[in-house]
């Protein structure tokens, strides 16, 4: 693999350094992230009552607007269901408005089915840069399991997001099971992204032919930037019409995986393993949600919630080291 080049002599490697070029406005979005200052518009007073039903069954008291309004401050601040309850009802009332408060169960119950938001990419054609983590469920803390043992394991699901290299921005996101691999998610990831690719990036996951057919049946002449595997050899085809991956090889051939990196572009896929750190220090490493709609629900909350901290202010720097 790329990032293992010449592993045992990389300790001597200085790490780089950076310079901020726009510190004050970047301190004032950090600033910002943490505000408490809190606003209720006229649109969205009128619409924290939900429309009257005209099919079968109860009416709804609370719109989607008021239950993602609440999913989006747990999520934010790392409220239990009945704790959001209760910053919500304190909200209201320093404002002085006379709204219903969702209460825990309905904020539970409706976030299994409620429709979520749809991350928007920036500029186009999109970067993409994919990757993937584990968010654990809830389970024995590691005091409990070291003094006492667990009795069973501790339960994991794996995050697969994409991200537009341009903007930071996370464009999309899929919730799986542990043991589903990376390579069978890029369609549901590019389906979730709207309008046209340009670049995909990903680690030695990727190196597969059903990954490479996948995106150039949705998006013909994108770029894909995966490393071969070490043990990779060209195709049959190589020498009359080289593929994307035989071309991959032959760079690689010729300047070796360190200058294949520099010179494909691969090295910016550190841009979405950084954005993977920030979901676990900013969101945390783990789900709060049991069932499978509620977490998918917590996680395109989460990912709107990152997008519009982005937009507060994001950091331009140059290398100085």
């Amino acid at each position: 693999m790329p990032y293992k080049a010449n592993a045992d002599r990389r300790h001597r490697i200085p790490r780089q350094r950076h310079r901020v070029t726009n510190w004050p406005a970047y301190e004032a979005g950090l600033r910002a992230r943490g505000s408490l200052t809190l606003w209720f518009s006229e649109e969205a007073i009128e619409g924290w009552r939900a429309e009257p039903r005209t099919t079968r069954g109860g009416q709804p008291r609370y719109s989607d607007l008021a239950i993602t309004t609440a999913l989006t401050l747990r999520a934010v601040f790392h409220l239990a269901l009945r704790q959001t309850e209760g910053l919500i009802r304190s909200i209201l009332d320093l404002l002085g408005l006379d709204l219903a408060v969702p209460d825990h169960s309905t904020m539970s119950r409706r976030a299994e089915t409620l429709k979520r938001p749809r991350p928007r990419s920036g500029r186009e054609p999109v970067h993409l840069l994919v990757d993937s983590t584990g968010l654990r469920l809830c389970g024995p803390g590691e005091w409990l399991v070291e003094r006492h043992g667990s009795k069973r394991r501790r339960a994991w699901r794996k995050l697969h997001l994409a991200m537009d290299a341009d903007t930071g921005r996370i464009v999309a996101t899929e919730l799986t099971g542990h043991d589903v691999d990376d390579g069978s998610q890029v369609g549901p990831l590019l389906d979730g992204v709207d309008g046209p690719v340009a670049s995909f990036t990903g680690d030695g996951a990727f190196d597969r032919d059903d990954v490479y057919a996948a995106i150039a049946a949705r998006h013909p002449g994108a770029d894909i930037i995966v490393p071969p595997r070490s043990s990779a050899v060209p195709s049959a085809d190589a020498e009359t019409s080289p593929s994307q991956r035989d071309r991959h090889l032959q760079s690689i051939a010729e300047h070796g995986r360190m200058g294949w990196q520099k010179a494909s572009g691969y090295n910016w896929r550190a841009l979405v393993e950084a954005d993977v750190s920030r979901w676990k220090r900013v969101i945390g490493p783990g789900l709060r949600s049991q069932t499978d709609g509620r977490q998918a629900t917590e996680v395109a909350i989460a990912a709107e919630a990152l997008n519009r901290m982005l937009d507060l202010g994001r950091p331009g720097y140059v290398r100085i080291a």
